[in-house]
């Protein structure tokens, strides 16, 4: 793909950039998203009864059986090429920050350090009473409890209802109002507040980029759109930006 000369040069003058990711770029590696996953014994379940803090009070073993079986999938995925492309991004960029929705780690387990996941992570637990992160015994009871305080597990990432957590939510927002690049890299569900990150950034005046197959609201306010998905071309612009592209 022939990429503009204006998208690659911003990417060279960037000093503070913040990407935002979610399910776009998790579907390239393979991993189905919350209803593609009700398959199987998990199809005639909704949302009510396996994501939501209501669902959790009533039957946390079922709630711990999902998001358990959720953990495989992602274990099973391999980060792809727009992952690795991201971890060479944040070496490149004085100050970075990546916002994930996504909940499957595979940002992590790409390299990526300086990060936001306001929606969690599926491969960390928290305990209920005391918010303790941990590991756990997969050999014990369901849900396990907390080494610490014997508190029940449930999976560290957010349930329906629940809302962000405050102090990601301040660092995410923050970064956005300081930065002279956002790039909303694949498919992303419009939830506030990262559907307020392209009017936050306008009014710093900071370049808006989508890289992203379908129009949302994020493409209306871009500066610059690539109508593919991440792996068809951010590689190619990482490459560029490295000095290795053609």
């Amino acid at each position: 793909m022939i990429l503009p000369s204006a998208l690659l040069s911003q990417f060279r003058q960037s000093q503070r950039m913040v990407v935002v990711t979610g399910g776009g770029l998790s579907a390239e590696s393979g991993i189905a998203s919350f209803r593609q996953a009700l398959t199987g014994p998990w199809a005639n379940y909704d949302v009510r009864d396996l994501a939501t803090p209501q669902a959790y009070a009533r039957n946390p073993k079922l709630v711990w059986q999902w998001y358990d079986f959720r953990r495989q999938l992602a274990e099973r995925a391999a980060p792809s090429a727009a992952h690795h492309a991201l971890v060479d991004l944040e070496q490149h960029i004085p100050e970075f920050l990546l916002v994930s929705l996504a909940i499957d780690g595979l940002h992590w387990r790409s390299g990526s350090r300086d990060m936001v996941e306001l929606n969690g992570c599926v491969q960390r637990t928290r305990c209920v009473e005391n918010g303790h992160l941990g590991d756990w015994d997969e050999e014990g009871e369901t849900p396990p409890r907390c080494q610490r305080c014997g508190s029940p597990l449930r999976p560290d990432v957010v349930l329906l209802g629940e809302g962000f957590a405050r102090h990601d939510v301040s660092r995410a927002t923050r970064a956005v109002e300081q930065c002279d690049t956002i790039l909303f890299l694949g498919e992303i569900s419009a939830l506030d507040p990262v559907a307020q990150f392209p009017f936050i950034a306008q009014r710093a005046n900071a370049c808006r980029i989508v890289i992203a197959p379908d129009d949302s609201v994020f493409s209306l306010m871009a500066n610059h759109t690539v109508q593919t998905t991440p792996g068809e071309v951010f590689p190619q612009i990482i490459a560029h930006l490295l000095g290795k592209g053609d």
